[in-house]
């Protein structure tokens, strides 16, 4: 047990990455259950939040990340149990996008404050790339409270679930275009295209990165 908490302390991003891909996997058990979506959001930003005071141990970031968290997780369990109420949907998403985008950038700096790459640093990689999904769902749930009908999917029209939601943003953001669910309104569009640039601006920012390591690598051997 010891040695498992050492691991999780060394790597946090680790733990974030793992943490997330879990809840994803684990929605669709508790989706049904306002106790466990309760349960799954507020682990949710636990997990992130603890996870950026580890990788990124400054002050400000953790100050800033716990005026936003704090809010965020407290409008995580109104929403688990008052789904149908509109602007507690809204005020959560509204909280939820800011704090995981800032994560994102805690995330990011992190893995360019040296010139070395660490094995958390690349998992870091990954679990920025998910904040970053996870933020752009909570800008979709805030878009279709805000111009419902916003998104439509092949079973009609009506707002779509949180679930939907993300599955959506994480399709964007990969640029797969798998999701079944579609942006049919200006506003919604305009996010998701957001989204796309986001996405293809992040695997070149990583991809520039490693290259530049390696170089500099190269250039100290010889």
């Amino acid at each position: 047990m010891r040695r498992l908490f050492d691991a999780a302390r060394s790597h946090p991003s680790a733990v974030l990455l793992f943490g997330q891909l879990l809840a994803i996997l684990a929605y669709p058990f508790f989706d049904d259950s306002a106790p466990g979506r309760a349960l799954l959001s507020a682990v949710g930003t636990g997990l992130v939040a603890v996870a950026l005071w580890a990788v990124r141990r400054s002050p400000a970031l953790t100050w800033m990340a716990l005026l936003l968290g704090g809010p965020a997780m407290v409008f995580s369990l109104l929403e688990a149990f008052l789904p149908d109420t509109s602007w507690v949907t809204l005020t959560s998403a509204l909280l939820h996008a800011p704090f995981y985008f800032y994560i994102s950038y805690g995330m990011i700096r992190y893995l360019f404050h040296d010139d070395k790459v660490t094995r958390d640093e690349l998992y870091a990689t990954g679990a920025a790339f998910t904040v970053v999904a996870w933020g752009f769902a909570y800008v979709f749930a805030a878009v279709q409270v805000i111009w419902p009908g916003s998104f439509v999917a092949y079973d009609g029209d009506g707002a779509r679930s949180w679930f939907e939601l993300l599955f959506l943003s994480f399709t964007t953001l990969t640029s797969v275009g798998l999701s079944d669910v579609i942006p049919v309104l200006p506003h919604a569009r305009a996010f998701v295209m957001v989204e796309q640039v986001a996405g293809v601006f992040y695997v070149a920012l990583v991809i520039a990165r490693l290259v530049g390591l390696t170089n500099a690598r190269t250039a100290r051997r010889s």
